[in-house]
């Protein structure tokens, strides 16, 4: 199911959660930017090759890092503010999103 909704989004470019909604990803957007800007930081210097400078037991955090940021935030990555409209496939599973979209005003 997840990897349909992966799949979907990224062949219509727009941004999804296809994995646990972080509670607070749009109620405290301030934090999630600061993680988004934190996973891309990770993501330059993994491919500048920069990781392979630091001791093995930072590279192993980093990574281990680097991969729960790209479980949760991979597929909103590159949002820059809050979206204009939510689609939730399941209300009643993903309830903490219901509340965050009625409480900022998001369709």
């Amino acid at each position: 199911f997840a990897d349909l909704v992966s799949r979907a989004a990224i062949k219509a470019r727009c941004h999804y959660v296809n994995k646990k909604w972080l509670g607070g990803m749009l109620t405290n957007w301030s934090t999630t930017k600061k993680g988004l800007y934190k996973f891309r930081d990770l993501k330059i210097k993994q491919k500048m090759g920069r990781l392979k400078q630091l001791k093995k037991r930072d590279v192993t955090r980093l990574k281990r890092q680097l991969a729960h940021l790209q479980e949760y935030l991979g597929g909103i990555k590159y949002m820059t503010r809050l979206p204009d409209i939510v689609i939730i496939l399941d209300q009643h599973k993903e309830y903490i999103a219901l509340l965050e979209c009625i409480t900022l005003g998001i369709p």
